[in-house]
């Protein structure tokens, strides 16, 4: 008996998918991309409309070969590539490389692979989006264009063959050109400022305090802002020696609560980047490892299931559904005092969001990290635990009710002409003498009055 035909992209997730829907249907992998431009020429007709000239991948010919003959066999043709402008173009060029009809292909999306979800998109299929088709098709051909006639000349300028050139690395090399001419051109401006290291209960509770303001004037916070300069280290000297006579009081003290609130839940960049400073992972490795976890691990009494949501994309939006579990096992996990009333929702401000995406969560918040030791691999195991707790901070654990923290902020004014000082965190330089910064190599010397020069605006190197 024939059965319906189901294509994804990878082996993993072709597994998971066949055991959700039953002996009706036959998933097969197309192992990625099937088709693509041709390496040894440009393949793009740009004088008819930049049309392009698409060819099955030389590693892909055995694969096209299967699944054209498993679609003559079958009754039926789904096609649940991922969901997003790659996935859609990956549907497209599979259905053309199997001699299918793409406008009447069977096209299903998901983001997350879960028995409900899975079932859900398959009780409501689609046609594949053109639009976006042609949008990755547009990518492709820029990235041709771009890439095939520049990559040659910075290898042959470089001598390094191993580069490449596209509508990316251009754009990024231009920004660094134009701030590297910015670094060139910048004049510095020397500017002063004084520090008093104050010791009004001895060494050890010492504390560094800035002239912000003497007489009616304030003091600038560099050249380019309104108020007094200290431009030359004669003029800022004189300020020291008359602070170094002065009598210091407390002019005034400031206590405000402040609150803050959690991080929203993982974007695929914010994902790289906490995974970056937490885990150690590069940007390559924890996409590979998010991919595993998107496609399934055999979960003991589970078999094989997914364990995260779609992990390319720039939501930060979770589903109700989701929301109410994730509520639920916080309270069951930490008890009522951990869980709100109702979970915190967000949504990205920024204009183009795909909040018809979610944020990366997981596909069940009752999957515990601890649970799972034994079933992942250490590097699945951390990124999970990373992305579960991120997301049950971010909408229902502790963290979810706004921290709050005493925050206290003092003036202290002193006798000589009205001069007044605010504590700040700045490291003092314990200098019997105003030097510039990087100067100073003498002993401590307390109590001290220092000032110190500043180039304005100094362009930064590295980003």
């Amino acid at each position: 008996m024939a059965k319906q035909l189901v294509i994804v992209e990878s082996p993993t997730k072709a597994k998971t998918l066949e055991r959700y829907l039953g002996p009706d249907y036959r998933v097969l992998a197309s192992v990625g991309h099937i088709r693509d431009l041709p390496e040894d020429r440009m393949g793009v007709d740009v004088e008819r409309d930049f049309a392009p000239d698409y060819e099955v991948k030389p590693d892909s010919q055995g694969t096209v070969r299967a699944l054209r003959k498993a679609f003559k066999e079958s009754d039926g043709l789904w096609l649940a590539t991922d969901f997003d402008r790659e996935g859609e173009a990956i549907a497209w060029h599979v259905a053309a490389a199997i001699d299918a009809d793409p406008a009447t292909a069977n096209r299903v999306t998901f983001t997350e692979i879960t028995r409900d979800a899975v079932t859900e998109a398959f009780r409501r299929p689609r046609r594949i989006d053109a639009d976006l088709v042609n949008a990755q098709q547009a990518r492709r051909i820029l990235d041709r264009l771009v890439g095939y006639e520049l990559s040659p000349l910075l290898q042959k300028g470089l001598k390094r063959w191993d580069l490449s050139a596209g509508r990316v690395q251009s754009v990024a090399l231009r920004l660094i050109v134009d701030r590297e001419r910015e670094i060139r051109a910048f004049v510095p401006r020397e500017y002063w400022s004084v520090d008093a290291r104050l010791t009004p209960d001895g060494e050890e509770r010492a504390f560094l305090a800035r002239l912000i303001q003497v007489g009616d004037e304030k003091l600038a916070a560099s050249p380019d802002k309104r108020g007094l300069v200290l431009s030359t280290q004669e003029e800022a000297d004189r300020h020291v020696e008359r602070l170094r006579a002065a009598v210091y009081r407390v002019a005034e003290v400031r206590q405000r609560e402040v609150k803050r609130t959690p991080a929203p839940p993982f974007t695929t960049s914010t994902l790289q980047q906490e995974a970056a400073r937490k885990l150690g992972f590069s940007a390559r490795r924890t996409m590979q490892v998010a991919q595993r976890l998107y496609e399934g691990v055999n979960v003991p009494g589970e078999g094989q299931v997914g364990l995260i949501t779609y992990m390319r994309t720039d939501s930060v939006n979770v589903a109700e559904q989701a929301l109410a579990e994730i509520a639920g096992v916080v309270e069951r996990l930490y008890g009522k005092d951990y869980a709100l009333a109702s979970p915190r929702r967000y949504t990205k401000k920024q204009r183009g969001a795909q909040e018809a995406h979610e944020a990366i969560r997981p596909t069940s918040a009752a999957r515990h990290p601890d649970d799972l030791a034994g079933v992942l691999d250490p590097a699945q195991a951390r990124l999970y635990r990373l992305i579960w707790q991120r997301t049950a901070a971010a909408v229902a654990t502790c963290c979810a009710r706004p921290a709050r923290r005493s925050s206290s902020t003092g003036s202290a004014a002193c006798t000589s002409r009205g001069a007044t000082t605010r504590p700040t965190r700045t490291r003092s330089r314990r200098c019997p003498r105003s030097r510039p910064i990087g100067r100073c190599g003498s002993p401590s010397c307390c109590p001290s009055s220092t000032s110190r020069s500043h180039r304005r605006d100094s362009p930064r190197r590295a980003w």
